[in-house]
């Protein structure tokens, strides 16, 4: 185990470490690895991944953790793996299972027929088992302790949901989705199609927007980067904090206009689409995350980010 950083240790450190999080480590726990590798003084992550995923899990230090909550509704990419026949009181592989049922031969067709009302705008009743709330408490601890929870179904987008292979027991999937949408139950939704059951049983995150083709680190790549070439070697392994909002348009202000943004007031704009952007001062340092509101500019989250 290794041994908790004095806190008078910890660095201001600014930017987004893209972490490939291993099967077994709750998203919070993650963080607070990469935390500890760092010496940071502050952090945050983009949107949990359950303990039994991997994958991608953006990590936010310092200033960057401002942006944080924006990267959040962000589009999502995966690779699930759904066991067929058999169903969990979870609707994944942690769960007890609650049903097995006889797989029928599927066809490549019958899938397909199960799948497509699982695309585009939908309904979806998020897992019982899940982290949202409910009176403040989350579902999973209300769930163990025995009550009755009722989850009230909500509109997501999945985009993409195509077959990548298939077996008797098991179908593996590419899935692209918006924000807030549960892999485990279009999982259990498909199982409910097919008239077997379903249950996920393995998944795996690929990218998270602006990250399309990310390089991720695991734990133990950036642990042996600072025991074998020091910490900063593991800095250059952060990106910008820029380039989590990459895919927002970009306003560039004099100096005059970043000092007025700065202090808080508006700043004509004309016009530029109205909706979220990353603000530059003159010299290409971001200063702000803005949004643009007829014709203009005001501040969401001020960066304070070092020159």
């Amino acid at each position: 185990m290794s041994k908790k950083p004095d806190p008078t240790a910890w660095r201001d450190v600014h930017g987004i470490v893209l972490l490939d999080k291993p099967k077994g480590l709750s998203s919070n726990q993650a963080l607070q690895k990469v935390r500890r590798l760092y010496a940071a003084a502050k952090g945050g992550h983009t949107g949990s991944l359950d303990p039994m995923a991997t994958g991608l899990l953006p990590i936010c230090l310092g200033e960057a953790t401002k942006i944080a909550g924006y990267l959040l509704g962000s589009g999502k990419a995966y690779v699930a793996t759904v066991e067929l026949g058999t169903t969990t009181v979870t609707g994944d592989a942690e769960g007890e299972i609650d049903q097995v049922r006889p797989v029928p031969t599927l066809t490549a067709a019958d899938v397909e027929q199960a799948l497509a009302p699982l695309r585009g705008r939908i309904w979806q009743t998020p897992p019982v088992y899940s982290a949202l709330k409910q009176g403040g408490v989350p579902l999973y601890r209300l769930a163990r302790q025995g009550e009755t929870v009722v989850v009230a179904p909500r509109q997501v987008e999945v985009h993409r949901l195509e077959v990548l292979s298939q077996t008797p027991l098991q179908l593996t999937l590419l899935v692209e989705c918006g924000s807030g949408t549960y892999i485990r139950s279009l999982a259990v939704d498909l199982g409910g199609a097919l008239g077997c059951g379903a249950h996920l049983s393995a998944l795996r995150r690929t990218w998270v927007d602006p990250f399309r083709v990310p390089q991720m680190f695991t734990v133990d790549a950036l642990e042996a980067t600072l025991a074998t070439q020091g910490r900063a070697a593991l800095d250059r392994l952060i990106l910008p904090t820029d380039q989590g909002l990459a895919g927002m348009p970009l306003v560039t202000l004099d100096a005059d206009q970043a000092r007025r943004l700065q202090m808080g007031q508006p700043v004509r704009v004309g016009a530029l689409a109205p909706g979220l952007c990353r603000v530059h001062d003159a010299a290409g340092h971001l200063i702000a995350l803005g949004e643009v509101e007829a014709g203009d500019l005001k501040v969401r989250r001020g960066l304070n980010l070092p020159v």
